[in-house]
């Protein structure tokens, strides 16, 4: 199949079929280029408050070197833990100029998860909203963590924006817990310290790993993917041959409610939206959709990054329904399937596509995307980007042809380098000289989309046959009654398992026997859940994917 690559027939005019990995030695050297090229223009606003990339630029620069003039050397670990806020670009840059490998963590993470992540990356510095900072403090004996600098929400907002945000964050709304963490410094004073010394230059190769990217351990524990520089230049590149031909060069307004700590919004927004020269719109908190639309309303935005359940909420939003969809020219979803009744809808009422993507972290994490010129296919994660090969294979690995369905195999130079420490891990996860194993079950039509059939360990077995989520999900999503839903499987006595779906409501009025008709309409019998439970509100991770696995583990044995 790598051979024979049938997607190439289906790349738009304007497409190539292969990018050079190669063309920088580093993320830097990219950046450096970017910086230069594009200094007046703007590249970040948060909460009205803009920066350039000239200040970008000279902001990490200072970092860096306060960085260094703390000790800390090439290859040592720093954490960034914060959502979406002016501070995050600058610490990146800041950290990776100073030769670190950044540790992007999840700032809703437990004490129990950031001790795991901390001691498995061996991080010895930390940029901390000061939000989570009392988490930090129950488990910082347990780390290896000697630098810590926090940040206020409004920290880079200006007088008197920073006070009054500060104020409201901290007094009114009680999110920030009492700390007591020892030799810190806020992030406006390493600013201005790092004023005061010279930066040591870091030359990066481009097999060197600058990232460990954790998976998301919906399905297990996370673990470190180490990402090259090789394998974000290549995975940005691959985005920008994709999009770019569609899109005009420093001109684009980018809306990026995904928080940046999530590879999804790292790699194709902070990196490659960036380096187009592209304006980033940072939600902080994405679960305030008013927030979303009035970010969105008030920049003028022509291109959307997000998952399925945040493009159902905007749908379901008065204000987004009423809002001018003039400027926007593409809507990129990933991270979770995109379901059609929301795809359908999104095009009808914004006249813009819903281009679904697929990746993982472990390919940096773009892999397939759908065409953003209007000739992409609902239903399907589209087509494999420049330089990237997909096969599908059987349990005896055996690749199967067009309409077969197994396990979505994957090479390209975005692949992983592999786990942190999990050498075990890593031979499990790419084999046969560089093929990363999905865990995701898809099949490949005869003009070379593909299409996403379930995760391998979320599939139900009801008396032998194989039911997918996904399809059970998408046909009740299509119910003018149901705002979410999520399916999974349970123990049955009789046919080992049946399915039972968990419904938040768009109307009061749905009932059970509702949902039961309609599934028996749309579904075959095996595949009607046997029971319907409604919630007030689904579990979600972080960027809003639905957990299947909580809901199973609350299930009794």
């Amino acid at each position: 199949m790598s051979e024979e690559r049938p997607w190439l027939k289906m790349y738009p005019p304007g497409v190539s079929a292969n990018i050079n990995p190669d063309t920088y030695p580093n993320l830097l050297s990219l950046f450096d280029e970017t910086f230069k090229k594009y200094r007046s223009k703007k590249a970040f606003t948060c909460m009205g408050k803009t920066l350039t990339f000239a200040q970008i630029d000279k902001m990490s620069n200072n970092f860096a070197a306060y960085l260094q003039s703390r000790g800390l050397e090439p290859n040592d670990k720093i954490a960034i833990m914060m959502p979406n806020l002016l501070q995050y670009p600058i610490a990146l840059f800041g950290a990776l100029r100073a030769g670190l490998i950044i540790v992007n963590t999840n700032p809703l993470y437990t004490p129990r998860e950031m001790l795991h992540q901390f001691k498995d990356s061996e991080v010895k510095a930390i940029v901390i909203a000061e939000n989570f900072a009392a988490n930090l403090e129950k488990i910082l004996d347990e780390t290896n963590i000697k630098t810590i600098i926090t940040t206020s929400i409004g920290e880079l907002l200006g007088f008197p924006k920073r006070y009054v945000v500060n104020f409201v964050v901290r007094r009114l709304k009680k999110m920030v817990p009492k700390y007591d963490l020892p030799n810190t410094v806020n992030f406006l004073n390493a600013l201005k310290q790092g004023r005061q010394f010279n930066l040591k230059p870091h030359e990066s190769k481009p097999e060197d790993v600058i990232i460990h990217q954790y998976t998301g351990g919906t399905t297990g524990v996370s673990k470190g993917a180490m990402l090259t520089n090789r394998n974000l230049v290549a995975n940005m590149l691959q985005i920008r041959a994709w999009m770019f031909p569609f899109l005009e060069e420093a001109e684009e307004v980018a809306l990026c409610p995904l928080p940046m700590y999530h590879i999804f919004a790292f790699t194709v927004n902070c990196l490659a939206f960036m380096s187009f020269g592209t304006l980033n719109v940072l939600v902080t908190n994405a679960r305030d959709i008013d927030s979303v639309v009035k970010a969105m309303n008030s920049n003028k935005v022509s291109v959307i990054t997000g998952v399925n359940t945040l493009f159902n909420a905007l749908l379901n939003n008065q204000d987004f329904q009423q809002s001018d969809f003039s400027k926007l020219k593409a809507t990129v979803g990933g991270g979770m399937a995109v379901q059609r009744p929301v795809a359908e809808k999104w095009e009808s009422l914004t006249g813009t596509p819903l281009t679904e993507g697929y990746g993982m972290t472990e390919a940096s994490p773009v892999v397939t995307v759908n065409p953003i010129d209007g000739t992409g296919r609902i239903g399907t994660i589209g087509l494999p980007i420049p330089s990237t090969d997909i096969r599908v294979v059987d349990e005896q690995s055996n690749v199967l042809p067009a309409g077969g369905v197994g396990e979505i195999q994957v090479k390209g130079p975005q692949v992983m380098k592999g786990y942190y420490n999990k050498p075990s891990e890593t031979q499990k996860t790419i084999i046969d000289g560089g093929w990363l194993c999905t865990g995701d079950i898809g099949r490949m039509h005869e003009d070379g989309f593909f299409e996403i059939v379930d995760r391998k360990k979320d599939m139900i077995l009801v008396s032998g046959f194989n039911v997918f989520p996904n399809e059970i999900e998408e046909v009740i999503a299509g119910h003018p009654k149901v705002m979410e839903v999520a399916a999974i499987g349970v123990a049955d006595k009789k046919s080992g398992e049946v399915v039972k779906v968990f419904i938040v409501k768009k109307d009061a009025s749905l009932t059970k026997n509702e949902v039961l008709q309609y599934c028996k309409e749309n579904l075959t019998g095996y595949k009607v859940p046997k029971q319907v439970e409604f919630r007030e509100e689904l579990p979600k991770t972080n960027v809003g994917k639905i957990l299947r696995r909580a809901l199973r583990e609350e299930e009794p044995a």
